[in-house]
């Protein structure tokens, strides 16, 4: 059984960094692209970013380009985001999530339903 455990949400003044944990367990996770959602109340859930399964391929949202770097540690079954920069927008709660198939994937396409399993999410706010 796949689990997925996002850590490092909270609170954070704007302009602030903030660091996202995924662990994962049960799946080849070296075999997997990985990626990070959020959800803002009221709001649908929205792709931030992915990670190809060997990490030499990420992709942003444009609203976070520069500012978050999604990377991961195959090694130990953990991905990450960065997040340097925080913005009032940003506020939500962050989900990561597993390609729904190993190997490659065109990331450029990517949405909610290319991923098979989700972490509990993590609350980030970021205050203004």
């Amino acid at each position: 059984q796949v689990q997925l455990v996002e850590s490092g949400g909270g609170l954070v003044q704007a302009g602030g960094s903030m660091r996202l944990s995924c662990a994962a367990s049960g799946l080849r996770f070296s075999s997997y692209p990985m990626g990070w959602f959020r959800q803002a109340p009221g709001k649908e859930r929205e792709f931030v970013a992915a990670i190809s399964w060997n990490g030499g391929s990420t992709y942003y949202v444009d609203s976070v380009k520069g500012r978050f770097t999604i990377s991961r540690d195959n090694a130990k079954g953990t991905a990450y985001l960065q997040m340097n920069s925080l913005e009032p927008d940003d506020t939500a709660v962050y989900y990561c999530g597993a390609a729904r198939f190993p190997g490659y994937i065109d990331m450029s396409t990517m949405g909610v339903g290319d991923f098979g399993s989700w972490g509990q999410g993590t609350q980030v706010t970021v205050s203004s």
